[in-house]
């Protein structure tokens, strides 16, 4: 029971680092950037918040977990934000030794639960991961919106861009929210 603890424990400690994780978006109001732990903390509450807009048959609760989880790689891997240049299968790479890594430091049970989670929303096959996966490309614009732009500034975001990057995967996961979102993101980006 003691190596089991101690193994948990050390998995905790670990996720903690995540709080030191600067992503690209920015909080609300734009005063500082966002981390990594407060974007799935907030994703988790996007869950429970909107989980009435899920397609049938998406189980929230697993939504919700692979929301904590989702982002534990970039303590390894850093964030690759979604406007950003980066070598996609590097970032990749990365993020699967992270994940061998972090999670292995888990009890076997648990590294492989926990971890078929992970493996679940990348792969986004699932009703439950695509939520997830829209989710988490719904709620950094609500945050860019409620910042005057925040990384589309930073990053030149056009329509086009936004469109072609971020509405698929909300398109798939999330209709109702993608039709929510598109039109007041095309009448910002066309002002700027």
């Amino acid at each position: 029971m003691s190596d089991r603890l101690d193994r948990q424990m050390a998995f905790l400690a670990e996720a903690d680092r995540l709080k030191g994780i600067e992503r690209a978006t920015r909080v609300l109001g734009g005063a500082r950037f966002e981390n990594s732990a407060e974007h799935s903390w907030h994703l988790a509450l996007y869950a429970l918040t909107l989980g009435d807009h899920a397609p049938e048959g998406v189980d929230r609760d697993r939504v919700i977990r692979m929301l904590l989880l989702h982002d534990l790689v970039e303590i390894d891997a850093g964030d690759a934000p979604i406007f950003g240049s980066h070598d996609a299968s590097t970032t990749a790479a990365d993020e699967e030794a992270a994940a061998r890594r972090i999670f292995g430091l888990l009890p076997d049970d648990q590294a492989a639960e926990l971890r078929m989670l992970w493996e679940e929303f990348e792969a986004a096959e699932s009703a439950d991961a695509r939520f997830a996966k829209a989710l988490d490309r719904f709620q950094p614009p609500n945050q860019n919106l409620a910042s005057d732009g925040g990384s589309w500034r930073d990053y030149g975001v056009t329509v086009e861009t936004f469109e072609a990057r971020i509405g698929p995967p909300i398109a798939r996961g999330a209709p109702t929210l993608w039709d929510w979102l598109l039109p007041r993101v095309r009448a910002f980006l066309s002002r700027l």
